[in-house]
């Protein structure tokens, strides 16, 4: 080990994988009639806690996590899912989930997810989708990945 760099994953901080998360009722996996097990959840709420924790700690500034990119606030804005849970840095307005899907034949840039009805039209492709929800606030701009599951129907469920 001595004289090489840390690979990827010996660096990365690993988020707790859960079987469930409370929160948003639509533009999750279940609503597709596969659960949880099948979706390969995994659940970021942990990282926010500490997130959060070192922000009031002072070793983050508001700088370092009101950072959300001017796209992400768009379309939290536009077609974002609202939700009633305040933001837990400005505490003036509620947070926002935006998802977003990536894979084949979509854009690099991934795809804005905005009903139940287009991520059920998005899991019937042949090829698995990454999905990602991220909680913003459009006063702020704080961001946060909230979830990613994988949708699609390269596997069959265990």
């Amino acid at each position: 080990m001595r004289g090489r760099s840390p690979t990827w994953r010996e660096t990365r901080r690993y988020p707790v994988a859960v079987r469930s998360t409370s929160g948003s009722r639509s533009l999750r996996p279940e609503v597709l009639g596969r659960g949880p097990e099948r979706s390969g959840q995994i659940d970021y709420r942990l990282a926010r806690r500490h997130t959060l924790a070192e922000f009031r700690r002072g070793r983050l500034s508001r700088l370092d996590v009101c950072d959300a990119h001017p796209e992400l606030l768009r379309a939290a804005r536009n077609i974002g899912e609202r939700t009633s849970r305040e933001c837990p840095i400005c505490d003036e307005a509620d947070v926002v989930l935006v998802s977003f899907a990536f894979g084949p034949g979509l854009p690099a840039s991934g795809r804005c997810v905005d009903s139940t009805a287009e991520l059920a039209k998005l899991a019937k492709r042949r090829n698995d989708l990454a999905c990602y929800v991220v909680e913003v606030c459009t006063e702020c701009s704080w961001n946060h990945l909230a979830r990613t599951y994988v949708i699609g129907n390269s596997r069959t469920p265990a």
